[in-house]
């Protein structure tokens, strides 16, 4: 099922399928995307198209958090990665890459901007749909 929702999930980015926008609306705050319990997943920050945005050499960067616990990443210059991932505390996050545990902290959620702090560093996303 993992692999499944992956592929849709890519195949909304390329636009392709049913529905050309895809669901769930980003919260306005933190707290609203925040788990209850570490594991639990809240709507609004998953199953959404995050690409990286701002003064970066990494534009086109892409992160999908798949409320299923699968992470989709995209970059122009390699092929899809997909991780497991889970919330860890009300705001922070972790997923695997190639056997390393990355920890994040969500900075900022609005309605289509996320904000990350990776290793100290901000990663700012804005969301996208297929057109």
């Amino acid at each position: 099922m993992t692999s499944r929702a992956a592929l849709f999930a890519l195949l909304a980015v390329w636009g392709v399928g049913l529905n050309p926008v895809l669901p769930a609306l980003a919260e306005d705050s933190v707290a609203d995307c925040s788990p209850d319990t570490p594991g639990e997943v809240r709507p609004g920050f998953t199953d959404r198209v995050w690409a990286r945005s701002g003064d970066s050499t990494l534009s086109g960067t892409m992160k999908i958090f798949l409320s299923d616990g699968t992470l989709v990443q995209d970059s122009c210059w390699e092929t899809h990665r997909l991780s497991p991932w889970t919330f860890t505390s009300a705001g922070s996050l972790r997923w695997d890459e190639d056997g390393r545990q990355i920890e994040a902290s969500i900075v900022a959620l609005a309605d289509t901007e996320l904000v990350l702090s990776i290793n100290g560093s901000r990663e700012h996303y804005t969301a996208t749909a297929a057109s």
